[in-house]
């Protein structure tokens, strides 16, 4: 652990776990370390500049053997992270909304070749170079295939320092599960924010043995068993094209039955409920209090997976109640995914902020009470 860090962490043993406090950012970096992470490139970029500088202070090539990169190029990043990759080793990069504009093509490629790695994106605010605050414009591009063809990302959004760390782990888990480049969607809010954190324990780097168990397909070279394997994202022949894209929904219907997951906070006898990711859930959680001080029954639903996305839980709330309101730092994105969900039975409506700036409490209840209640 760096001095800095050890100078301003409150520590404390609880088994084999650590609790320390430290920014989203760090988090991400020690979770992939303690998860046994194979390679790390990326590229500084405000908000999310703290994942690689704590990355290399941590040095966790003399420890581990991780890999950590610093390339020359967003675009170079997601193509080492596709060898990487292509090699069955857990790979990641981090970028914040305009890097993650530049590795769109190399994310497709990954998508494409059926090739497990995790990307996070820490959003700013857009569009363009945009600010260096917080947003969450970066949804469509997220969920809705931000690169060319008919792709989707397994996609977690966390509202906390903690889930910062946990969703690393689960990230890898489901990539390597399906096959897929897995992304955490966050936003400058968590990863500057500090908050304490349970550090998941030390795994061991897989063996070359044991990844070529787990992944028969990597580009591991000959051995006595097998033949070389090839990994690429093309085929010239478009009827093969079509069964490997068919093949890809096939795979896509089954992430989204068994994979989705959500949190519903006080909706069992909400009359009104707030639909909100990230940060913005956050903030909605204090909304929700302020409502019910005034004897308005409002709830809460934070989807953790953006895709696949809990249409199915919010279509079932919608039976019981008058109307939802989507909150999102954004001019409304996650909002269609929800009307989709309601199809129309239901009032739903948008509050949200843009250009970096952060909603409050007291704002989302007023947007509330304007655009719901009226």
């Amino acid at each position: 652990m760096s001095e800095e860090l050890k100078q301003r962490s409150a520590e404390a043993k609880i088994g084999d776990s650590q609790i320390t406090l430290m920014k989203g950012n760090e988090a991400i970096a020690h979770a992939a370390i303690r998860y046994g992470v194979d390679g790390y490139f990326g590229y500084p970029i405000t908000p999310q500049s703290e994942i690689i500088e704590t990355l290399m202070d941590e040095a966790p090539w003399e420890t581990t053997g991780m890999v950590v990169l610093q390339a020359e190029s967003e675009v170079a990043a997601i193509n080492m992270v596709y060898g990487g990759a292509g090699c069955g080793k857990y790979a990641m990069t981090t970028s914040s909304s305009p890097g993650m504009s530049l590795k769109q093509e190399g994310i497709s490629y990954l998508a494409g070749a059926e090739l497990p790695c995790l990307l996070v994106n820490v959003q700013r605010g857009g569009p363009g170079l945009g600010t260096i605050q917080p947003g969450q414009a970066d949804y469509f591009q997220t969920v809705k295939g931000g690169g060319h063809g008919d792709y989707k990302l397994i996609t977690l959004a966390p509202n906390s320092v903690q889930e910062m760390a946990d969703l690393v782990g689960l990230g890898f888990e489901l990539a390597f599960k399906y096959n897929n480049p897995a992304c955490i969607l966050t936003d400058g809010i968590i990863g500057q924010m500090m908050e304490k954190v349970r550090l998941p324990e030390f795994k061991a780097r897989r063996t070359e043995a044991e990844i070529r168990k787990q992944c028969p397909w990597a580009t591991l070279g000959k051995s006595a068993d097998r033949e070389p394997n090839i990994v690429t994202s093309l085929e010239m022949d478009p009827a093969l094209m079509e069964m490997r894209n068919i093949k890809f929904q096939s795979k896509y219907k089954t992430i989204e039955e068994n994979e989705v997951r959500y949190e519903a906070i006080n909706c069992e006898d909400a009359d009104y409920i707030l639909v909100a990711f990230g940060s913005s859930a956050r903030i909605c959680l204090k909304t929700v209090e302020l409502a019910r001080e005034e004897g308005i029954k409002v709830g809460l639903i934070r989807p953790i997976t953006l895709w696949p996305f809990p249409s199915k839980a919010i279509c079932e709330y919608a039976q019981k109640v008058k109307g939802i309101l989507v909150v999102e730092m954004n001019a409304g994105q996650m909002i269609e995914d929800v009307r989709l969900a309601v199809n129309g039975t239901i009032p739903v409506e948008h509050y949200g902020r843009m250009g970096g700036i952060v909603p409050t409490p007291e704002g989302v209840l007023d947007g509330f009470k304007d655009k719901i209640i009226k």
